[in-house]
């Protein structure tokens, strides 16, 4: 039942980036990316909220399998990251990859870190 639910969460969790990079890629008057940014960013930190619930009370394994594993890894996408920062140094726009990737990693860590933070007892 764990593995049926970790596979509809991880649908769910791929539309939801479609949804929200589609609504803001939209917008986006960046020369960059930001959609994918956003997404990771956000993955991240409900990760480390979600991590810091489980620390608290173990009984929450299951939980964490369904909605870190199912839900967040069918929205974050780490394989679009990568292909958008080498699409970047393709074009030879290097400031742009680095600013990019760069900026993503620094981003994420921090919405990780503060997200645990947050969520811990």
């Amino acid at each position: 039942m764990i593995a049926l639910l970790t596979a509809l969460t991880g649908g769910l969790g791929a539309a939801a980036r479609f949804l929200l990079d589609t609504v803001i890629a939209r917008h986006n008057r960046l020369s960059v990316p930001i959609g994918t940014v956003l997404v990771n960013v956000t993955a991240c930190f409900l990760l480390g909220v979600l991590t810091g619930l489980v620390l608290g009370d173990s009984d929450l394994g299951e939980v964490k399998a369904v909605l870190g594993v199912g839900f967040l890894g069918g929205y974050s996408t780490f394989s679009t990251a990568s292909v958008e920062g080498a699409r970047l140094v393709l074009q030879r726009r290097y400031g742009q990859a680095i600013a990019h990737s760069g900026g993503m990693l620094v981003l994420s860590l921090a919405a990780a870190t503060l997200g645990v933070v947050l969520a811990l007892p």
